[in-house]
């Protein structure tokens, strides 16, 4: 099913929102998950727990993924879709009016405890800022209704402020902190933060 998205405020671009497609994989591989951020979040760990705090870096800190750094969560580049299992992985994606890819988001469920877990959200930097992040999240937020899923969560690094600060005005509240995640990987010395949404 294609959902036709227009999205207020912006240029008038409007995207389409659908099931993604075998012939999507390589457009979805090669979409830019980068980002620049001019803060990040350090984090400090103490016998009762963490804190966090938002700090400012000069000059700004641009993070590129690799290609394939096998982390999953909402920062990962894993773009396989296997839309034909009942609890598999799912990705729609956002595509705009010319054709080409926007966005994607991809999900899994656990049935165990009813959770929804974002694996990967991307949207292309030339489309950020126009909601096509925020309506690839509504429509994980309708799978993981139709799942029965009590909650939506996700992972990101503390690093990713700007992504912080959108799931928190989306709803997502922290929940979780691996200080070992990402070590012996590109991205050692990153922190993964966790956050989850209710899903009444």
């Amino acid at each position: 099913m294609t959902t036709p998205l227009q999205t207020p405020g912006t240029d008038g671009a409007a995207y389409a929102l659908r099931a993604a497609r075998p012939e999507d994989a390589e457009a979805i591989e090669a979409l830019d998950g980068s980002f620049t951020t001019t803060s990040v979040f350090r984090v400090a760990v103490t016998a009762d727990g963490f804190a966090l705090r938002e700090v400012p870096v000069d000059p700004p800190l641009t993070k590129v993924f690799p290609e394939d750094d096998g982390s999953g969560g909402a920062d990962g580049e894993d773009g396989e879709e296997e839309d034909g299992e009942e609890d598999g992985d799912h990705t729609v994606v956002a595509v705009g009016a010319d054709g080409g890819l926007a966005g994607f988001v991809t999900v899994s469920y656990n049935p165990w405890n009813r959770r929804l877990t974002i694996e990967d959200i991307e949207v292309a930097p030339e489309h950020r800022g126009r909601g096509v992040g925020r309506a690839l999240m509504g429509r994980a937020r309708d799978v993981a209704r139709e799942r029965g899923a009590g909650h939506v969560w996700l992972e990101v690094t503390n690093v990713n402020a700007p992504a912080v600060h959108a799931y928190r005005r989306m709803g997502f509240a922290f929940c979780g902190l691996d200080t070992t995640l990402y070590q012996g990987t590109e991205s050692e010395g990153e922190h993964a933060l966790y956050m989850s949404a209710p899903c009444p």
